[in-house]
């Protein structure tokens, strides 16, 4: 019985709110304001010491590189993918569309949150910029950062791999929401924030309900008996 969870969810929700809170209700965002400041300083003065460190991060946030975190998310998916037989292999790729929906639905409820936020970059005066350092096209502002877009679907991927395919792979899962989501925050595109507080609250709210009941399993199967049968 899924109520068996209750508990969980309504933990995860007080959870999630308590950390949106944490950063809203405070004047300046409080104690948050000196971590994202810090953050962000501590590499941005990297850019200039560093021609490495630069150039890493502009090409890390070129929207190429994006590509690089669907192929890594792909490539554990597809690991698991492998090992299923044809109705596995199936019923796969019906979540993997659930998935993507569930992160266009959470991501447009994450900007409805009452906050409007420009990334640092766009906040702080006399900061260098990877744009104009480099003159390389890479993503280094936002005049709307919160929360983080990107981050918020790399925790999303990781909390399905998490619901189906264990913890091992979770760990995986997790290792790439890292990779993939702190070069917009080494480049000042985003706040620690933005994907900290911001990504991870709007999930913690979101999927608790969509995962630890039923509700998830039954739009899977609901897609899953309605596509055409594979004719042999």
């Amino acid at each position: 019985m899924w109520r068996r969870n209750l508990p969980a969810i309504l933990l995860l929700n007080a959870a999630g709110i308590a950390l949106f809170l944490s950063w809203y209700l405070p004047a300046n965002h409080g104690f948050w304001f000196g971590i994202d400041s810090s953050i962000f300083f501590y590499f941005n003065q990297h850019l200039v010491t560093s021609p490495t460190f630069l150039w890493l991060v502009a090409i890390t946030n070129n929207r190429a590189f994006d590509g690089l975190s669907l192929i890594a998310m792909g490539l554990l998916y597809l690991y698991f993918y492998r090992k299923q037989d044809s109705a596995g292999r199936r019923r796969l790729l019906v979540t993997g569309v659930v998935m993507l929906l569930t992160a266009v639905v959470l991501n447009q409820a994450g900007h409805l949150l009452p906050v409007k936020h420009s990334s640092p970059t766009l906040t702080f005066e006399n900061i260098h910029r990877v744009s104009e350092l480099t003159g390389f096209p890479t993503k280094d502002a936002s005049k709307d950062s919160f929360p983080g877009d990107h981050g918020m679907m790399l925790i999303i991927f990781a909390c399905f791999i998490l619901r189906y395919f264990g913890k091992g792979a979770f760990a995986v899962a997790l290792a790439i929401v890292v990779i993939f989501s702190l070069p917009r925050i080494m480049i000042g595109a985003h706040w620690f924030t933005d994907v900290a507080v911001g990504s991870l609250s709007v999930v913690l709210v979101g999927i608790s309900w969509w995962l630890l009941t039923p509700a998830c399993d039954k739009l899977i199967d609901w897609i899953n008996a309605r596509l055409p049968a594979k004719r042999h």
